[in-house]
């Protein structure tokens, strides 16, 4: 399991701050989300901590290294499932641990099973259906060595029943595996659904303007949805965010 901490980070795309003074962390076995108004610089954050890019200020330490423009130290799932067309299901949950020279296709294929893609390992991704798809992107992500997830909103482009069954699905993987995530979405429901605490970001320049840590014990039951407690901490945070968006 992995501990993060993002210290005063600061990025600027031609001189326009899009992050500024901003600081987080996720600690171990954590589910964390991040909530904020288009534009705020959730994917650049990701790209930060990837080490995609590196930021002119600040630092981000994953299990006390220092990992600023260090590429490989997480497991990133982006809004597009990113499956290799000509790899068979097998062939991309494995395609991380190829990439750092590992190879356990046995445990590949429990995972599969796990997933309810039984019988599916030789199938290519135009065979499935989105809500598949993102399963053998979020397997291939479990199934690569760094013990910190990133997701970028896996499921926004899923139906509202499908994106319901994946959250679910997530949830009841997640509580085998309890790896440490940062999850982006711009869904409250989802995130009051998944997460142990809730980051919401300014407008630009970003900035973490408020933190809620939610009480709902786990497993979780999607019954809590329409619990007044469940309906309260979304108005909170609805109104934080209209606030931010008002204020752009």
């Amino acid at each position: 399991m992995s501990k993060l901490h993002i210290t005063s980070l600061s990025k600027h795309f031609d001189h326009q701050p899009v992050l500024q003074n901003l600081s987080l962390q996720v600690e171990e076995g954590e589910f964390v989300s991040i909530l904020g108004p288009s534009g705020s610089g959730k994917t650049t954050l990701f790209h930060l901590i990837g080490g995609m890019m590196e930021p002119e200020e600040g630092s981000i330490v994953l299990d006390g290294e220092k990992i600023n423009g260090k590429r490989g130290s997480i497991s990133y799932m982006p809004q597009d499932h990113a499956l290799l067309p000509w790899r068979t299901v097998l062939g991309n949950v494995i395609l991380g641990q190829e990439i750092h020279g590992r190879k356990d296709e046995a445990r590949a294929k429990e995972w599969i099973v796990r997933a309810g893609l039984s019988g599916y390992e030789g199938a290519y991704p135009d065979e499935l259906s989105g809500g598949m798809k993102q399963r053998v992107a979020f397997i291939r992500a479990l199934m690569s060595p760094q013990s910190l997830l990133c997701l970028d909103e896996p499921f926004s482009s899923l139906d509202e029943f499908t994106r319901l069954d994946m959250q679910k699905w997530l949830m009841d993987i997640w509580e085998d595996d309890k790896r440490s995530v940062l999850f982006i979405t711009h869904n409250i429901d989802e995130a009051l659904f998944l997460s142990d605490r809730i980051i919401v970001l300014s407008g630009k320049p970003s900035n973490v303007q408020k933190e809620f840590r939610l009480p709902y014990p786990r497993p979780r039951d999607e019954k809590m949805i329409l619990s007044k407690e469940f309906l309260q901490h979304k108005k909170e945070i609805f109104r934080e965010l209209t606030k931010h968006v008002q204020h752009d």
